[in-house]
Parts: C-alpha cells; structure tokens; sequence
C-alpha cells in the first residue's frame, strides 16, 4: 500500500487524457487552443481535465488577453518522485526482512 504517496496525484495522472496533457506541459507552455489541436479531446471535455489537474495543483493558469495558458509545477512532479524513490530504497533495504507466517 503507498500510504507515503501522494494517492491523490497518482489517481489525478491515472487518467491518459491528463497524463498527456502533463507530457505536453513539461515540454512548454500551451494555450488551451493548442491543448485541443494536440490531444484532439473536445474543448469541454479538456476544460473539465484542465480543472482536476489546477485542483490537484500540478498545473498553474496565465491569463493572457482571451486565452488562458497552462504551466506545469515541476515541484509537484519532483516530490512525487521522491516519494517513490523513498518507497524504492525502504524496498531495497527490507529485501531480507520476512515475517514469519503464525
């Protein structure tokens, strides 16, 4: 069970459509305009994952005049990833514990 990961982020990334997204964003910064061309998704659908992935606070919103950019927030990503590096080493410094079966 990954009770020292964030369970929350992890459900948020499950989703292919927002796992894309994020992949997109960590290459630039993109206008939900270009979001659309690139992922084909409708735009109310992209809008609604848009939202989870603000709430989840792994993306970050710029106004610029009618068109709102979408910014990652690396930081998010990286403490995710310690986390998992964290479980990685607690794994391979318990690869001798066993507890015995009663």
């Amino acid at each position: 069970m990954l009770t020292s990961v964030d369970a929350d982020v992890i459900r948020v990334l499950g989703d292919p459509l927002r796992l894309k997204i994020v992949t997109l964003l960590a290459r630039e910064t993109l206008c939900t305009t270009h979001l659309v061309e690139e992922t084909g998704a409708k735009q109310t659908n992209l809008s609604n994952h848009m939202k989870v992935l603000r709430e989840a606070g792994i993306v970050e919103t710029e106004p610029c005049g009618r068109f709102t950019y979408y910014r990652l927030r690396p930081e998010v990503l990286a403490g995710l990833s310690e986390q998992f590096a964290g479980l990685a080493a607690s794994a391979r410094g318990a690869a001798g514990n066993k507890r015995a079966c009663p």
